[in-house]
């Protein structure tokens, strides 16, 4: 017999609600915990396989960009095979992809298991908000995506805390084999509590060159981002995979606004309201992964903190995150999504230019409390993005838009570390030259740190002939820290400006998300009816 979700409602009762809720949160927690856990210890990859920033960001990026294309596939997934086979294959997918990279022995295998495991996680955060929008009523939606959120989002707040202790008590490839030891309770839960494929008829063709062009879109988009300050933006390799990447995109927009069966259906951005929420996303998504990629590595770099400290710096966050999800999710169902949305954007900009002002003296918890107040402004975007977005939406379009909302984050997300990895690694470049610059005689800052230092060497014991070495290789290294340090504030800057920016998308969403309380068209009713005045199919 085939389990609904009706029947499992009449099996267990009301009590199923949670039962489902717990069992694709769990699953989410377990992959989205991964996001992260591993930005701590990137530096100590760099270092122990012998590769800059350039190599080491796609630790991160890779699981963003295969995380985007993947989420995707969930529609198609769960049409085919329902979210119990669904859910269960993913999370095998993701063990495995957990145990090659704590067992990987190059650079190159641990990217291509950050792949796996983005492509595994991928297919379950749209699965989890489809599971509990549908077991939630309308009217407890909003308070729905505050236990979203935990999994989402709360997960990745704590991952590197738990890197951090993790690598500094075991060593980095620990980080790996948290997931499975999780895993394989969420695997079992599934198998109990999700439901079986409920669409009569065969599945519908899977949209393979969608997914290919999308590929090729992100794959040679994000390469040449990552290789352009290295080989040169202007050279020929660089150029092609952009020409290759846009080319793809555009193909990529094309195939799906004609093809019967598509990977992305389009038509739910017709709908101002979500196209608008979408907006959101993106900026979220970059604001997001892109501070939690920095947070790390700049007071690991700057700041001298060991893997644990840098974690537990992020734990207040975590904490504070945990608490205010449930009361904003509450809240969201009775307030208009975009003034949420406007006050979390505001609150994490200002922390973003909090942060310009951080270095070699800033304290602990003064970092800690800067990074707090912009994760408290996280809070408020989460649940109301979803829900203003999806409840723009008919019924029948929340399986295609629950995917596309994810997939707008998490492609701000993949682009967003890319693309501050790139700008601080331009930066610190362009700091470098103009500090090296300023190097010379007639800089008596320059020569009375010289003097000292060569004092120093002295006192040492160094012999006269390396003294001046020395104090000129220590130079080096003060012009490469002040630089490093330049650029990172550069970058909490970007950041900050990017996310006034999203002011303007919440406004738009404020304008035409559905005022509570108006119905939305159920399915079998006419389709076109529901499309907003002057769009397409």
């Amino acid at each position: 017999m085939s389990r609904t979700v009706d029947s499992l409602f009449l099996k267990y009762g009301p009590a199923y609600r949670w039962l489902a809720t717990a069992t694709v949160i769990s699953g989410t927690l377990t992959t989205a915990l991964s996001t992260t856990i591993v930005n701590v210890v990137i530096p100590d990859i760099m270092g122990i396989f012998g590769v800059g920033q350039d190599k080491g960001q796609w630790m991160s990026t890779a699981f963003l960009a295969a995380n985007t294309a993947s989420m995707l596939v969930n529609a198609w997934c769960v049409h085919a095979y329902g979210q119990r086979k669904t859910f269960i294959a993913a999370m095998l997918f993701f063990i495995f992809g957990s145990i090659l990279g704590g067992l990987g022995q190059d650079i190159n295998t641990l990217i291509l298991a950050r792949v796996i495991q983005g492509a595994a996680a991928g297919l379950l955060q749209p699965l989890t908000m489809q599971m509990m929008f549908r077991v939630f009523p309308e009217d407890q939606r909003g308070n729905a995506m505050g236990y979203f959120g935990i999994g989402v989002i709360l997960a990745p707040a704590f991952g590197p805390t738990l890197g951090g202790v993790l690598a500094d008590n075991f060593n980095w490839r620990a980080v790996f084999f948290v997931a499975p030891t999780v895993g394989i309770l969420a695997i079992a839960m599934a198998a109990v509590f999700l439901p079986d494929r409920e669409d009569e008829g065969p599945a519908r063709r899977f949209d393979w060159t969608g997914l290919a062009l999308l590929c090729t879109f992100l794959l040679t988009v994000l390469t040449a981002l990552s290789n352009g300050q290295r080989e040169g933006w202007y050279s020929d390799y660089i150029v092609t995979l952009f020409s290759v990447g846009f080319v793809s995109a555009a193909a990529f927009l094309w195939w799906e606004l004609n093809s019967d069966r598509p990977l992305l259906q389009l038509r739910v951005y017709s709908y101002p309201g979500f196209a608008s929420a979408a907006g959101v996303s993106i900026i979220y998504g970059i604001g997001l992964f892109g501070s939690t990629y920095i947070f790390p590595l700049f007071v690991q770099l700057q700041l001298g903190y060991t893997p644990t400290l840098s974690g537990l710096m992020l734990m207040p966050a975590g904490l504070v995150m945990g608490m205010l999800f449930l009361p904003m999710g509450r809240l969201s169902d009775h307030v208009r999504p975009h003034y949420m949305i406007l006050a979390g954007f505001v609150i994490f900009a200002l922390s973003s230019l909090l942060l310009y002002d951080a270095d070699v003296d800033t304290t602990f918890w003064t970092m800690a409390s800067m990074i707090m107040l912009g994760r408290i402004g996280l809070t408020f975007i989460m649940p109301a993005v979803s829900v203003g977005g999806m409840g723009s939406l008919p019924p029948h379009l929340m399986g295609q838009g629950s995917g596309a909302i994810n997939f707008t984050r998490q492609l701000g997300g993949a682009f967003g570390v890319n693309l501050l990895s790139v700008y601080m690694s331009a930066r610190t470049d362009l700091y470098a030259d103009f500090l090296a610059a300023t190097q010379i005689p007639d800089n008596s800052t320059t020569q009375a740190l010289i003097r000292s230092m060569a004092q120093l060497y002295a006192q040492s014991g160094v012999s006269e002939a390396h003294q001046n070495a020395g104090a000129v290789q220590y130079l080096a290294q003060v012009v490469a820290a002040k630089a490093s340090m330049f650029a990172f504030r550069d970058a909490f800057i970007v950041v900050g400006i990017v996310f006034l920016l999203g002011i303007i998308p919440a406004l738009v969403l404020g304008r035409f998300c559905k005022p509570r309380g108006q119905r939305i068209p159920m399915d079998g009713e006419e389709a076109d009816a529901e499309l907003p005045a002057g769009s397409t199919h």
